[in-house]
């Protein structure tokens, strides 16, 4: 992930493509009505995406036809939503076709639905059952930054298998060179993605605490009723 352009079969290309729009759709829906509502957060809005695409920029060769790099889609995930992320990731991966021949328009679908549809869905997924759990802000958000950026690849992998099969041992042979060979650089780049966003997020909390309580990302006291999370307690 990024798959280049012009790598994957026409008829693959298409339909990871049709796979995708309607959580682009729903996302471009999602992020219309919030900033209606609350058109103070286009701010963070605009830092989440420009997270997404400064790590997502930084990239390493890989699998032939494809490259590994961080993903950054879980900060926005967790404080927006997976659908706003669909969206952020959707624009950060056209950019990056456009100006960076980073992906591609062909392969574009296949980019969106494992980096901006999966891996925002796969992260927030895991940040919220460890939350419910009671597990510490901090040790949730690293786990859903983790998720994010290793599912997006482990859908990238079944990608690329399903449109170069072993010729052996079929799809799972394939399947399991593609994660193998994505697994080398993208363990390491998971675990420094969720570090990273563990730190901006200890940078939120100290200088955007009530739009982070807005969010639902901070709670409030049970006991005052208004006050959020201290710092100390999220750091945790």
């Amino acid at each position: 992930m990024h798959i280049a352009e012009g790598f994957l079969p026409p008829a693959h290309a298409v339909a990871w493509g049709v796979a995708s729009a309607p959580f682009v759709v729903h996302g471009a829906r999602s992020l219309i009505r919030d900033v209606r509502e609350h058109p103070g957060s286009t701010l963070l809005l605009g830092a989440s995406g420009a997270f997404t695409f400064v790590l997502s920029a930084l990239k390493l060769p890989s699998v032939t036809g494809s490259c590994s790099h961080p993903t950054g889609t879980g900060l926005g995930a967790i404080l927006f939503r997976p659908p706003v992320m669909a969206v952020l990731g959707t624009i950060t991966l056209l950019f990056q076709a456009l100006l960076l021949a980073h992906g591609g328009l062909t392969t574009l679908g296949a980019n969106v639905f494992s980096m901006a549809v999966v891996g925002p869905w796969a992260g927030y997924g895991v940040y919220r059952l460890l939350r419910r759990y009671g597990v510490p802000l901090m040790g949730a958000v690293f786990c859903g930054a983790f998720v994010a950026d290793l599912s997006t690849y482990c859908v990238t992998s079944v990608q690329l298998a399903l449109a170069f099969p072993d010729p052996g041992s079929g799809f799972l042979g394939a399947l399991g060179k593609f994660g193998s060979i994505f697994a080398v650089t993208q363990i390491p780049l998971a675990v420094s993605e969720g570090l990273l966003t563990v730190l901006v997020m200890r940078l939120l909390v100290q200088s955007s605490k009530g739009e982070l309580t807005r969010l639902g990302v901070l709670v409030t006291s049970a006991a005052g009723g208004k006050r959020a999370e201290s710092a100390e307690a999220v750091a945790r």
